[in-house]
């Protein structure tokens, strides 16, 4: 991917009996060795009488409405906009969102519109970040516009409550599930609070490689960040050899180069690397420098499914994460019952 492709394309289908308007001039960028996609301009965009444009009709609709919702909800500063003297729309404007979610401002605009075009994955990824969409409405999204999910969120769902109930069992040490490409499945509350507030990272977000190129409260944690996230870089290098065909792999990759010029140089490298137990020391707000022993154990070989587990390393370790864990079941005990 060119370090200049920073707007997402969507890709557009002629359908028969569509509009026989000539095709819009692709721009480029894009996926690398993909073909450049093609536009199809739509025609007019009288809103058809119902059922006269069938079920895909609808869906257009429906994905159309679930998207102005979805923009109206979302406030200016919950995405770092400004909110200005003169803001009379509700939540988001259309073009704000089409620079949140780098899609073109018109494209954008056709999709509330339920114009007959079809949208790339790529597309309703990025829309799903702008809008700060959870699971539920991430996946309500891809179905409203008929496209598999490159990245469902619904392994999270699918893991057996001893797991979760493992995970509590090993407090006050540090320990989550991750799968081979590094998302975090489940977490307990100690490794929750230990890099950054992992609660306040959006579901889709929570990716342990992706916080370390690009949150700054994660990578501000990593005292040896630079060697670590080499490391990750190379790992993860090795691991997509056994699934460059999937969806999932392919748009995190695509997503990482788009967003972290650091990334794209250390992949360039083309370095290898396998998982290892090592040490990792990390530096937390409230107990100082941490040094663990990292433990890895495959619970699904077939499924990448990891538990980790951080070992105290010394003494003065494992009284930081007793501490830690007292503080933040304290907190999350006065939170509970200030809601309640």
């Amino acid at each position: 991917m060119s370090e200049g492709a920073g707007r997402s394309t969507a890709t557009a289908t002629p359908r028969p009996g569509g509009h026989g308007h000539p095709a819009a001039r692709p721009r480029a960028g894009g996926e690398p060795g993909a073909a450049l996609p093609v536009r199809r301009t739509p025609g007019p965009a009288e809103e058809p009488a119902d059922g006269a444009d069938g079920a895909d009709g609808a869906r257009r609709r429906a994905l159309a409405a679930f998207l102005r919702s979805r923009r109206e909800r979302v406030s200016p500063e919950q995405v770092g906009l400004p909110r200005g003297r003169r803001r009379r729309t509700p939540g988001l404007r259309r073009e704000e969102v089409a620079h949140l979610s780098a899609v073109g401002v018109t494209w954008y605009t056709w999709i509330e519109q339920a114009r007959d075009i079809t949208v790339s994955a790529q597309v309703l990824d990025s829309l799903a970040r702008a809008l700060l969409l959870d699971s539920s409405e991430r996946a309500h999204l891809f179905a409203l516009a008929g496209t598999p999910d490159p990245m469902p969120t619904d392994a999270v769902d699918t893991l057996p409550c001893g797991v979760r109930q493992m995970l509590r069992q090993l407090e006050p040490f540090p320990a989550l599930v991750q799968n081979a490409r590094y998302d975090i499945l489940a977490y307990n509350t100690v490794y929750g609070g230990l890099l950054t507030d992992l609660d306040a990272v959006a579901p889709c977000d929570r990716n342990c490689m992706w916080l370390s190129f690009t949150h700054p409260g994660w990578q501000a944690a990593m005292p040896d960040r630079q060697e670590t996230v080499r490391q990750m870089t190379a790992r993860f290098r090795a691991r997509m050899a056994e699934h460059l065909a999937e969806p999932a792999w392919k748009a995190l990759l695509c997503r990482m180069q788009r967003e972290s010029p650091e990334f794209r140089e250390l992949w360039e490298r083309h370095e290898v690397a396998r998982a290892v137990d090592h040490r990792k020391s990390f530096d937390n707000p409230h107990v100082g420098r941490l040094h663990f022993t990292f433990q890895g154990l495959w619970l699904n070989p077939a499924e990448g499914a990891r538990l980790g587990v951080y070992v105290p390393a010394d003494d003065g370790t494992h009284a930081g994460v007793t501490k830690l864990h007292t503080l933040l079941t304290e907190r999350t005990t006065a939170s509970a019952a200030t809601t309640g």
